[in-house]
């Protein structure tokens, strides 16, 4: 039994499409690295504006939904590097300028308390 090639024309996801795959299912990748953030003691929060730009960028590239997990990875790897050896931080904020401009995220840190 030989194979038979299959030529199929498929359309490219659109950007609320991407949006969906990148936040929506059970084992969205954000999901994923907000688990990974909060195993540090950190809470992670990726704007809206950052999530649009990986996802406008991973539409350029045209390489679709296979594109999100390098993007994030790309933009990500640095942080979690830090993050451990930093100390106090409660919150971690992913920016658009973080994706676009490799920006420091902003990060939120506890309260210390003060001794009487």
């Amino acid at each position: 039994i030989g194979r038979i090639p299959v030529i199929s024309a498929l359309q490219s996801l659109s950007e609320d499409a991407l949006m969906d795959i990148l936040t929506k299912p059970k084992n969205a990748l954000i999901k994923q690295y907000k688990k990974l953030f909060d195993m540090e003691g950190v809470e992670l929060e990726i704007d809206e504006e950052a999530l649009r730009a990986v996802v406008k960028e991973a539409n350029n590239r045209g390489t679709g939904a296979r594109a999100l997990r390098s993007m994030l990875e790309g933009v990500m790897l640095n942080i979690m590097y830090e993050l451990p050896s930093q100390k106090n931080i409660s919150k971690c904020i992913v920016t658009r300028d973080v994706v676009k401009k490799n920006a420091d995220p902003v990060y939120i840190y506890k309260e210390r308390k003060q001794t009487a």
